[in-house]
């Protein structure tokens, strides 16, 4: 008689865990998209940040400034842009 009561209580428990679980995976799942939205807007800001810095160091060369100065300026530009990333944040 004992065993069958502590069978009913271990499958009760094992069924509430199940519920449990069920209810909260939801909320989880919204946080993991939230997640994913922020990171491809990190990216399109980084991707931007480069194709700005691609532009500007083009348009260096063809002034009259130097080959060192050109490339501050590229890499000044792609640090902004890992900065405005860096804002972005999940809540």
């Amino acid at each position: 008689m004992n065993n069958k009561k502590y069978f009913n209580d271990v499958v009760s428990s094992l069924i509430i865990a199940a519920g449990l679980l069920a209810i909260s995976a939801p909320s989880h799942s919204e946080n993991i998209g939230e997640r994913v939205d922020d990171r491809q807007e990190k990216r399109d800001i980084k991707q931007e940040g480069r194709e700005q810095a691609r532009d500007a160091k083009a348009a260096c060369k063809e002034g009259d400034q130097s080959r060192s100065e050109c490339r501050q300026e590229k890499r000044d530009i792609k640090q902004e842009s890992r900065e405005a990333g860096r804002d972005v944040k999940h809540d």
